[in-house]
C-alpha cells in the first residue's frame, strides 16, 4: 500500500513498519521505489528538483501515525528534570509549528530566504522554531546559549538577519548589541516574563491559527546557516540546503544512526552544534523514530547515567567528554533500562576510555568523525569491526581519501590530509558556500576535493584514523608527532581525567610535546613532581618514547569551544606568547 509521493519525483514510502536493512539501511521504502533511491545513489537519476523537510517527511509520517502503522511512541519527548514534561506526536509537532511560521511570517514579517538567529537552549521551542522556518522557508542559524553580546553582535551583523529569538538570559546581552544591528527588526523572547521591545513568542504562537500552507522549496534552497566552531579564526558561516540536511539521509546506503521508529535516540550535544541537527532532528525524523531531549542546563554524570536507567533510550549520542565522564563513576550502580547504541562524535574518543565503558556496561561506542561543512565523513556503523584508535570507514555518499599537498592520493598506511571528493560531482550533503566569503569556499577544495584540514592514514581495510589538525602537529626534532596519540596515551593513566597535547617552544629541538591535565578528584593531593614524572615514564611505555611530553601544566579544566571541542590553539598560543 503507497502512501505519498516526493514531489518532482514518484518516490513513494510503504506504510509497513521497517523490518529489514538494505546495506545497512532501515527498510522503509519498496523494492521499486529502493531502486530508485539506488540510481540516485549511483548517479545514474537526478535528485529532485523540489524538496521540504516539513511537508515532504514530518507532515508524511503525521499521515503514517493517523493511519496506526507507527509504534505509539511520540515524534518528540522533552523532560527537564524537575518534573516538567512534553511529548507531541508527529500531528501535534505539525500543528504547533504550523502556529509558529504564522508568528513568524504574519507578526515578524519574515518571508522565504529572510534569516532568524535562534539562541535557545535544549527548549521545545528550538525544534517548534525550526520546523517553522523549514515550513516558511525561513533560512535558520542557530547558536548555542553560552555566546557573549560580543559573540551575537558579530552574528547578528555577519548574517544581516532581521530576528532573533532567545531567552530573557541573554535578551539584555542582544539589547547591549542592537543598536550597531542596522539589519535587526524584530526580537522574540521565550518567557513568562515581558520585556520593552520584545515581543512574547509564547503569548504570540499559543494564539495563532494553524492553517499555514508550507512553501515550495527547491533542493538547492538554503535551509540553515551554522557559524563554524574551527580552533582558530573568526568562525565562518557555512550554509546548507533543503537538500543537504533533509534529503541526504534518505540516500545514505550505510547509515550512521542504524534506526528504526520504535527507537528512542537521546543526543546531548549543544543546541548550536551541527551535531543535534543531525542526531536530534532531520535523521531520526526520517525515519520516523522519536528524539529524547533532556534539559541538561549542566552537563552532571549522575543525572545522564540516571535518566538512561529511567527512560527506554535505545542510542546515546555524545561527544567524547561525555563519555570521558561518565567512566569516571562507578557504573556497576547503573542499569539501563534500553540503551543498545552509543555514539561519539566531536573529535578522537580515546581507545581506554572506550574499553572502560565497554567494560562495565557491554556496549561498544561507535564513533563518528565529521565536520560542519559535510556533516558525518566517517563512522563506525552498528555491526561493524570496532579498531581501537579508528573513526570507522567513509560515510555514504562519500569518496573519502588521504591526499597530499598537491591533491594526490596517498597509498594505504601513508600519513596526509583527510579529503572528500568533490569533482566532477559534488555529493549531495555538502554544504553550499561559506556565505558572503567565496575565496574562503575556493581554498577549501584542492584539485578534486574538499580538503577537512585534519590529517590521518587510511588502512588496507578502508579505516581512518585521526592524527590531529594541520596546525595541531608538533615537528619536534625532526618527528612529527600528533597531539591526540599523546592524549590517548596519557588518558589511560589513572590520574588524568582529561587532557590536551600542544607545542611548545624549546631552544634546543625547536619544539617539544606539552601536556595541559586536568586530575582526577584523587590524586588533587598528589606530589605533583612525582606525578609528573609517572606520566612522562607511562607515555614512554605507552608509544613511541619520543612522543612524551618534556613538559607537563595541570589545570582545573581546559579551553573548548561551544560543541564541546579544545581549543588547542589558545593553549598554544599561550605557549609561545601569542596571546
Amino acid at each position: 500500500m503507497k502512501l505519498f509521493k516526493l514531489q518532482s519525483l514518484k518516490l513513494l514510502w510503504t506504510l509497513k513498519p521497517p523490518n529489514r536493512t538494505f546495506h545497512g539501511h532501515p527498510r522503509l521504502l519498496s523494492s521499486d521505489v529502493y531502486s530508485q533511491y539506488e540510481s540516485i545513489r549511483q548517479g545514474k537519476q537526478e535528485i529532485p528538483k523540489y524538496f521540504n523537510f516539513a511537508s515532504d517527511v514530518l507532515d508524511k509520517w503525521s499521515e503514517i501515525e493517523k493511519a496506526g502503522k507507527r509504534p505509539s511512541n511520540p515524534a518528540f519527548w522533552w523532560i527537564n528534570g524537575k518534573g516538567e514534561e512534553v511529548k507531541w506526536s508527529f500531528e501535534e509537532l505539525g500543528l504547533l509549528s504550523r502556529k509558529v511560521a504564522n508568528v513568524l511570517t504574519k507578526e515578524c514579517g519574515l518571508q522565504k530566504g529572510d534569516r532568524l538567529i535562534l539562541i535557545l537552549p535544549r527548549i521545545p521551542e528550538w525544534w517548534l522554531v525550526k520546523v517553522a522556518c523549514i515550513r516558511a522557508g525561513i533560512v535558520v542559524i542557530p547558536g548555542t546559549s553560552q555566546l557573549s553580546a560580543k559573540d551575537i553582535l558579530y552574528r547578528l551583523q555577519a548574517s544581516k538577519a532581521p530576528c532573533i529569538i532567545t531567552t530573557d538570559k541573554l535578551a539584555a546581552a542582544v539589547d547591549s548589541v542592537a543598536p550597531q544591528c542596522q539589519f535587526l527588526k524584530t526580537k522574540l523572547m521565550v518567557s513568562k516574563d515581558s520585556r520593552e521591545g520584545w515581543l512574547n513568542f509564547t503569548e504570540l504562537y499559543r494564539n495563532q491559527s494553524a492553517d499555514h500552507s508550507c512553501v515550495k522549496t527547491r533542493n538547492e534552497d538554503p535551509m540553515m546557516i551554522f557559524f563554524t566552531s574551527g580552533t582558530t579564526g573568526s568562525p565562518k558561516m557555512t550554509q546548507h540546503s533543503q537538500g543537504s540536511l533533509g534529503f541526504r539521509p534518505l540516500i545514505s546506503e550505510r547509515y550512521w544512526l542504524d534506526l528504526i521508529p520504535s527507537d528512542i535516540i537521546w543526543n546531548t550535544a549543544d543546541t548550536g552544534w551541527i551535531l543535534t541537527s543531525l542526531a536530534s532532528f532531520f535523521d531520526p525524523w526520517i525515519f520516523g523514530s522519536c528524539i529524547f531531549i533532556h534539559n541538561l542546563p549542566q552537563a552532571e554524570s549522575s543525572v545522564i547515567l540516571n535518566t538512561l536507567c529511567r527512560f527506554p533510550i535505545d542510542i546515546l549520542v555524545g561527544a567524547p567528554t561525555l563519555f570521558r565522564m561518565l567512566v569516571q563513576n562507578d557504573l556497576s550502580k547503573y542499569k539501563f533500562m534500553n540503551l543498545k547504541n552509543c555514539i561519539s562524535g566531536g573529535e578522537p574518543l580515546n581507545p581506554e576510555v572506550m574499553e572502560q565503558w565497554k567494560n562495565h556496561t557491554g556496549l561498544d561506542i561507535h564513533e563518528v568523525y565529521g565536520q560542519t561543512e559535510l556533516g558525518v565523513i566517517c563512522s563506525v556503523s552498528k555491526g561493524m569491526k570496532i579498531k581501537p584508535g579508528s573513526m570507522g570507514k567513509a560515510a555514504s555518499p562519500y569518496d573519502v581519501q588521504i591526499v597530499d599537498k598537491n591533491a594526490n592520493v596517498l597509498p594505504p598506511g601513508q600519513q596526509g590530509e583527510i579529503a572528500v571528493r568533490s569533482k566532477p560531482i559534488r555529493p549531495l550533503g555538502f554544504f553550499s558556500e561559506y556565505v558572503d566569503n567565496p575565496k574562503k569556499t575556493a581554498e577549501s577544495e584542492r584539485g578534486d576535493f574538499y580538503v577537512t584540514g585534519d590529517r590521518g592514514t587510511m588502512d588496507e581495510d578502508g579505516y581512518f584514523q585521526f592524527i590531529g589538525r594541520n596546525d595541531d602537529i608538533i615537528i619536534s626534532s625532526g618527528y612529527r608527532i600528533g597531539p591526540f596519540e599523546v592524549e590517548s596515551a596519557l588518558i589511560e593513566h589513572p590520574a588524568v581525567v582529561e587532557t590536551a597535547v600542544v607545542s611548545s617552544p624549546d631552544p634546543l629541538r625547536g619544539e617539544v610535546v606539552k601536556a595541559f591535565v586536568v586530575l582526577s578528584p584523587t590524586f588533587s593531593s598528589t606530589d605533583l613532581k612525582s606525578l609528573t614524572q609517572d606520566l612522562q615514564d607511562h607515555v614512554k611505555k605507552t608509544t613511541a618514547p619520543y612522543k612524551y611530553p618534556r613538559k607537563v601544566e595541570f589545570v582545573q579544566e581546559l579551553p573548548k569551544t561551544v560543541t564541546g571541542k579544545i581549543k588547542r590553539n589558545e593553549l598554544r598560543d599561550k605557549e609561545w606568547g601569542r596571546t
